[in-house]
């Protein structure tokens, strides 16, 4: 019988490039906590001392906010983003 391993997404976010793919296909979901979720994907990929650094918020409260069970603020969001290097571009809806 295979023994399961534990993967980490955020071990394959290794360039811009690849960080940019990620958040644009979580972005496209709609999915609130999806999107949350993957943005604290990438903020351990980047380091989250580093980003709590940055954005001036503590480790805990990233790892509590972009969690499965997380519900960042806005702020929040917005805040790790620009530590991130990140930033939404908006356009009009397509159906």
């Amino acid at each position: 019988m295979n023994k399961l391993s534990h993967y980490d997404p955020a071990s394959a976010l290794v360039s811009d490039e690849e960080i940019e793919v990620f958040m644009a296909d979580a972005l496209e979901t709609g999915d609130a906590a999806y999107i949350a979720k993957a943005l604290g994907v990438v903020a351990r990929a980047k380091g989250m001392t580093q980003v709590a650094t940055e954005s001036g918020l503590s480790r805990e409260q990233l790892y509590r906010s972009f969690s499965e069970k997380g519900n960042p603020t806005l702020k929040t969001t917005l805040a790790v983003m620009k530590a991130l290097g990140l930033g939404i571009t908006i356009k009009t809806a397509q159906d």
